[in-house]
């Protein structure tokens, strides 16, 4: 008989290593005996398990890289639009180079105004004015050039010209004058006094006190003000007329009945004004009350100084009023050949 059982001491062969889950023996199959415990069903089940955090976490990374990403694409996307809406509402266009706002205006348009002395002979006024053409043509009020003997212009450059008055016009207190021999000059752009609303930011620049190219600010604070002022030479005695520093405040007029820095006499002209709080002083008179996009809209004539003023206590009180430029565009051809006050140069 063949022995079914294996002696004592008998030699049990080696498995094979290349077969970590052989079955049976190593002479056939029997398959009475197991050289090793059947593998589980899924041998790779602990691999699996390592791998699931780690393909969880890339997972949830990935997920919350993509939200992520589109939280900052939103954000750029709100971002580059609001720099697009700032870019397209500019505050002024007075010149690309100018930059914005009221110093743009200044730098644009502050070589367009001058100061004007003009000597007559009772004295000396002090105002301002706007070079309309390159060829020399300036408007300023009647009330500065009226009488003069003697017109000198004082450039922002400092740079100073002799002028001869063209033309004057007493009823709008306008007058124009002329820089002899001048060519090429800076001229502003004149705007549209009918299109201004109350609340409007407007800049003024003038020579207060002899201060050439003196900014200030501020805003139109009405409309349509009937303001009077003297058409006579010598009814004004204020410092923006005569340039004497012992006299209180400026030009006179009258407004709501009332009279301002003075008596404006007998014979007198009434206008529709533009009234500003931008600080005007004496010697702004003639000078510019521009719009934000570097457009004159109004020429500077009357403001309230206190009559009793001290030096310690003169100046704007927020009560300036300017003549429409509307009104001096339809004016300037009467003036070029005269005015209605008729030419009065001196010189």
């Amino acid at each position: 008989m063949t022995e079914s059982y294996r002696r004592s001491g008998d030699e049990v062969p080696e498995m094979p290593q290349d077969r970590p889950y052989a079955y049976g023996s190593a002479y056939g199959h029997d398959t009475t005996r197991q050289a090793y415990p059947p593998p589980p069903p899924y041998a790779p089940e602990p691999r699996r398990r390592a791998r699931r955090p780690v393909a969880l976490i890339a997972a949830v990374a990935l997920v919350s890289g993509l939200i992520g990403g589109g939280s900052a694409a939103l954000i750029a996307g709100a971002t580059d639009r609001s720099t697009q809406n700032t870019a397209s509402t500019p505050l002024v266009n007075a010149g690309k180079s100018s930059g914005s706002g009221v110093s743009g205006v200044a730098k644009a348009v502050s070589p367009a105004i001058v100061e004007i002395k003009a000597r007559t002979t009772g004295g000396q006024s002090t105002g301002s004015g706007v070079v309309i053409t390159g060829s020399g043509e300036i408007i300023t009020n009647n009330h500065v050039v009226s009488g003069a003997t003697t017109v000198t212009v004082t450039f922002s450059d400092g740079s100073r010209k002799t002028a001869e008055v063209m033309g004057t016009d007493p009823d709008k207190d306008l007058a124009l004058i002329k820089v002899r021999g001048a060519k090429g000059l800076t001229a502003a752009s004149l705007g549209d006094s009918d299109k201004i609303a109350v609340g409007d930011q407007v800049v003024a620049i003038g020579s207060p006190e002899g201060l050439t190219g003196s900014v200030t600010s501020g805003i139109v604070s009405a409309l349509n003000r009937d303001v009077t002022v003297p058409k006579e030479e010598g009814q004004g005695q204020g410092r923006g007329r005569q340039g004497n520093p012992d006299d209180g405040g400026g030009w006179p007029f009258e407004f709501g009945g009332n009279q301002y820095n003075g008596d404006t006499g007998s014979s007198k002209t009434s206008y529709k004004a533009i009234q500003t709080d931008a600080s005007l002083n004496p010697g702004n008179s003639g000078g510019a009350l521009i719009n934000m996009q570097g457009q004159i809209i109004g020429i500077n004539s009357a403001m309230y100084s206190p009559s009793s003023a001290s030096s310690s206590t003169a100046g704007s009180v927020g009560l300036g009023f300017a003549i429409p430029i509307n009104t001096v565009k339809a004016d300037l051809d009467a003036l070029r050949d005269g005015g209605s006050g008729g030419s009065n140069s001196g010189v």
